[in-house]
Order: C-alpha cells, then structure tokens, then sequence
C-alpha cells in the first residue's frame, strides 16, 4: 500500500509539474483524466481508488501513466487488432460506462445517469470480433476503417449491436471503408442492429453482410445521408426498418437478399400517419428525395423497396431489379408476386428517375394498394414473367388459362404498373384506391402472357405526362371509369385492348395514340356490357382497332378505310401536324379525331419535330412526300368479348 501510495503522489506532482492526462489502465481498456479536471483521488482502505467519480479496484488496475495526450470530453475509441481489442475512454465519461473486453469481443454498457451523447469510434480489423453497446441515452458510433467479423459471439450474433432505444448517429467516416459480417448461427436480427432509430451520415462506404437474418435492422427508424452501404447479402432483408425509412442522398446498393431489398413496417398497433419533420412519426412510409438506390432480389415474392404506409419519391436513381417467381403465402392462403416497388397505401412521385425490371411469373415493376399519384420524374418499366398460379398444391409459372373461372387469390398477374385493390364479395365488387397521372415521364413494356401495361383497380385519371405503353394484354386498363384530358399517350397491346376501362371511359383532351390488337379487341373500349359507354368529346386521337361500339362521339371521328404497317402517317390538323409510325399488327381500323378537321398523309418522311413514345411519334413535325388519305365520317366500331369483359378482382 505504500508503494502504491508513492506512486499516486508522484503522479500527481507530475501532474502538477504540467503533464496533461493521467491514463489509468485496466486489461486491455485504459481510462484516460485530464489534468485540469482530476481534483482530489480519493485512495480508500488500500483497495479502491476513485477519479472523477470512476472507482476502481486496486488490484483491477494494469498500470497508471501520465502523459501528454490530449483527451476530448465524452469519446470511447474501440482498436481492434486480430484476436484483440484495446479501448480508450475519456475521463468525463468514465464513471457512466462498463467496458469489458474478451478478446476481440466488446461490449460496453451505459449507465442510466449518463445525460451526456458519447461518441464510440471504432476502427481495426478482426476476423472474430464484435461491438456490443446498451443503455438509455442517445450516442453517435463512428465507423472509421473498421473491418469486423463475428465467428463465434459472446454478447451478439451481430457485428454491431446498439441495444439503445434512443437516436443512434452512424458515421460512416469520409474516406473510409468499413466491413461487417456477423456470425453464421444466431437469434440476431441483423449484422449491424439498432434498437432505436439509426441515422446513417458521412461520405464513407459501408459493407454488410448478413448471415442469419437482415443486413441492418433498427427497432425504430432509418435515414440515409451522403453514406454509401453495400448490402452484400442478407437472409432476409437487405434494410429492415419500423416506423418510417428516409433516403436524403447517398449511395445504397443490396442483392442477394433472402425477402425484400428495403422494408418499413409500422411499429404500433395503428398509423400515426406523416408528421411535421417526422416528429414521433409511424407510419411505415418511405421517403426517396434523393440520392442512388440499385437493389437486385432473386428471392420469390421479393420486394425491391416495400412500405407497409406510403411511399413517396420526389428525386435520386432507382434501380430495381427483381428475377423472383410469385409464391404461396400459407399464412393469407393466397399467393404473392415480386415487385420493385410497393406500397399498402399511396404511392406519389414527383421526381426521380426509377427503373424498375421484374422477370420472374406475375412480377410487376410497382404496385400500390392505394392511391398511386405521379405528376413528375422518370418511370421504364419492364416485365416478362408469365402469370402465376398456385393453389397451395400446384405451382404453374405460366398460366393460360382463364382466370374469370378461378380465384384471385390463386393467381398473381404480371403488370407493368398496378394501383388500387379490387375485392370480390359474392357476386359484387368494391374498389379502392385508384390511379391519377399528370405529368412525367412513364415508359412501360410487357411481353409475359396476361401482363398489362398500367392497370387501375379503381378509377383512372390522365391529366399530363408523356405515357409510352407496350403490353402484351391491356395496354391502359382501369376497373372503373377511365378519363383522359391531357398529356400525350401511347397504348399498344399485342394480345388485347389498347385503353380498357371496365367503367366509362372519357377522352376529352390529350394526344392519344392506342393500339388493339385486332377484332375482337379495339384501340379503346369500355364496358358496354354493364351498360357503359366510350365518349369522345375532345383531344387528339389515333385508333389502330377502332372504338367501341356505342360511342359518343360528340368530337367528329373519321376512319381510314385501310392502313399500311410500319409506315409513318402525318396527321394535320389546323396548324398542328402530328406524325406517327404504324406497328407491325393491329385492328383493321384506323380512326382520327382532333379539334378541327383533320387531313391525313401516309409514307411521309419526318424531317423534324419533338420525338415522343419511344420515337413512333413526332409532334410540331415537319414531314415532306406520302399519299393522301380519303377520310370518311367514323360512327363507332363493334362490340366484342374481349377486354370489356368485367372479370374477376384480378391477380395479385
């Protein structure tokens, strides 16, 4: 004791002669005093020695050192090193933590009185190592070149384990690159795991792996800026996420994943629906505003990006791509398919540029139980699944059946774009959600057998936008009434109706350019069976088919009396002229209309003008040469038993 005495004396005159800090050393954690803000240690009874409020037991003690090392308040630093890891912690924070280390595994708890955010650097690499940190109050974790691998946990299955309930910043520092694989058995829920909401910030790279089930996973919710994160597999979701995910910018890229690339789920019982600055918000929505996301998922029945609220996407890169087939879901007893996006509730964009790519039977490039709403950005869409079908015994990824004779829960339909819910009870129906498009930029194809282009199960409604559809079923369907009043269409179907509303179906402005695939479908229909009608009051339309029978066609229509494949026609209409490029098959019929008399050239050549629908049209066009058209007065075409049939709710 009086050894040890001595030596605390003569540290302190050290102290006092100027050194800065006073390192106390426990194993491999070394707890590093200020001089300026040491005061009075107190040495009791020969076996505890306490220094700003941390006790320590003598014997625990390695060493005791002075040096000049400059301290910052409220800091933890983790170094792993092969098979161990070293920790520093400040002085000011020493007495609210528990640090243990077990050779590269460490864990460090903090205590409820803390009322200050502390910072934990970690850095080093380790083949067999991991972080583990609990407590009550808010911290920041900065990743600063770390590389860690849990082989065989002692506090977590995960790499990185905050079990904190409260707002954890995750640094990922400038520069750097930073890798986390967790153990291959576990109960973890993620390789990176936070129990509150992780805040992911900074320039750095993070790479994730995840072995037994998410890649990252928080309790609460996740917000992305400026950090780029690799998931580079994962079980089960890429990015696993309650109450609401937020992408600012930043780099996110995930494949390999055993379900969905990004998931939000409402962490209560019911929404609180979107918040002022997303205060206390659960809502299971999603925020896209900016930044790069590129998810590729494999995995049946596989989402690129689901919300159990809404999604929004006002701007940033999307890229999804999904190769999964539909599945059985034993638990609703119906079956599910892929999708690159969707939602349970609405779904707006207003900005972005998405690509979206489903291959896999009945996969959709997005889909909303709600209401989809888009009045800016870029969406290309393609599928080229089959419909799937699975009973619970019986799997078929490319049903040709007749889906109006089996349950919609036994088949999931591909589709290029899917908005709203349609529910069968008895002999009724209700419908919901629906569909509004005005303004953007959406180009859809879709080759796999009963895919739809854009489908609605409620209402549709055009207002602006450039909209490029190429299905092989229904190029534009709604389940209701359908009404077009501007922007510029192009619907082609091979194998159906061009536009097919199973309600009325009001063109009243617009370019429409629509395409059926021959009698006995038509360019554009409605449901005439259900006493519905087509109404033709305005716009400017091109109708390779012919319309429905019983149209009212208060806007004058003429018809061709035949037309030429792959040939470029020139519409003229007063000081308009519109040129567009025949397909390789359609109906019989061609029919004009426009808000004044229109004339109409074919085998022009096109010399310049603004190009639109994937380059089959040009609009303000200049063209020179071709033949004159003789046009007479177009009455309505007839009826048939194609896409105008009501039909069953519709696939999944």
């Amino acid at each position: 004791m009086k050894r040890i005495y001595a030596i605390l004396v003569t540290l302190m005159l050290t102290i006092t002669a100027g050194a800065q800090t006073l390192n106390v050393n426990v194993g491999n954690v070394t707890y590093q005093f200020p001089a300026s803000q040491t005061d009075d240690m107190t040495y009791s009874d020969g076996t505890t020695l306490t220094i700003m409020g941390k006790v320590f037991t003598i014997d625990d003690i390695t060493s005791i050192t002075v040096d000049k090392t400059t301290v910052t308040d409220n800091t933890v630093s983790v170094e792993y090193d092969g098979t161990s890891a070293s920790v520093v912690v400040s002085g000011n924070a020493a007495q609210y933590l528990t640090p243990i280390v077990s050779g590269a595994h460490v864990s460090i708890a903090q205590s409820d009185d803390l009322a200050e955010e502390i910072t934990y650097t970690l850095s080093g690499s380790s083949d067999d190592g991991e972080f583990y940190m609990s407590g009550s109050y808010k911290a920041t974790i900065e990743l600063n070149g770390l590389n860690l691998t849990n082989a065989t946990p002692v506090y977590s299955g995960a790499a990185l384990h905050v079990q904190n309930g409260k707002r954890i910043n995750v640094k990922v520092i400038t520069g750097t690159t930073n890798t986390l694989v967790d153990a291959a058995s576990g109960s973890q829920k993620g390789c990176l795991y936070v129990k509150g909401h992780a805040e992911f910030k900074q320039k750095g790279t993070l790479n994730v792996t995840g072995n037994v089930k998410h890649g990252i996973k928080a309790g609460e919710y996740i917000s992305v800026k400026n950090a780029t994160i690799n998931v580079l597999s994962a079980v089960g979701d890429g990015i696993s996420c309650n109450e609401y995910f937020l992408m600012e910018s930043g780099t996110v890229t995930i494949s390999e994943t055993g379900d969905d690339g990004i998931q939000c789920d409402i962490d209560g019982d019911s929404s609180t629906g979107e918040t002022t600055d997303h205060e206390d918000e659960d809502s299971g929505n999603i925020y896209l505003q900016g930044g790069t996301i590129t998810i590729n998922s494999s995995a049946k029945a596989a989402k690129g990006i689901k919300a159990e609220g809404d999604m929004q996407v006002t701007d940033g890169t999307i890229n999804v791509t999904t190769t999964g087939n539909g599945d059985w879901d034993s638990d609703d007893s119906e079956t599910k398919a892929a999708s690159g996006l969707a939602a349970d509730g609405d779904m707006t964009i207003s900005g972005g540029t998405l690509t979206l790519t489903a291959t896999g039977a009945g996969g959709k490039g997005m889909k909303c139980d709600g209401v989809l709403t888009v009045s800016d950005g870029t969406i290309t869409v393609k599928t080229s699944g089959g419909l799937y079908y699975n009973n619970g015994t019986t799997e078929n990824t490319n049903y040709t059946g007749d889906t109006d004779r089996i349950s919609s829960d036994y088949y999931s339909s591909p589709k290029g774009i899917k908005a709203g819910v349609k529910t069968q009870s008895g002999n009724s129906y209700t419908y919901s959600g629906g569909m509004a498009i005005k303004g953007g930029t959406i180009n859809v194809t879709t080759s796999g057998n009963n895919s739809e282009g854009i489908e609605s199960k409620n209402a549709l409604d055009i207002t602006g936008g450039y909209i490029t559809v190429n299905a092989y079923d229904d190029a534009i369907n709604s389940a209701q009434d359908m009404t077009i009043s501007g922007g510029y269409v192009y619907a082609r179907a091979t194998n159906n109706d061009g536009i097919d509303a199973n309600g009325n179906c009001y063109i009243k402005g617009g370019l429409i350019f629509a395409v059926g695939s021959g009698s006995p479908e038509v360019a554009i229909d409605a449901n005439t069976e259900d006493q519905k009608k087509l109404y033709v009051s305005g716009g400017t339309l091109v109708a390779i088919g012919g319309l429905e029978s019983g149209s009212s066609l208060t806007q004058t229509c003429y018809s061709a009396s035949s037309w030429s494949k792959n040939t470029w026609y020139a519409m003229t209409y007063g000081s308009e002229t519109f040129a567009f490029k025949t397909p390789s098959s359609g109906g019989t019929t061609l029919v004009v209309s426009a808000a004044s008399t229109p004339s109409l050239k074919s085998g022009v050549t096109v010399s310049s003008g603004t190009s639109i629908f994937g380059g089959a049209g040009y609009v303000d066009a200049s063209v020179s040469g071709g033949s004159s058209v003789s046009l007479s007065s177009y009455s309505g075409g007839s009826s048939g038993p194609g896409g105008n049939q009501p039909g069953g709710p519709g696939g999944r």
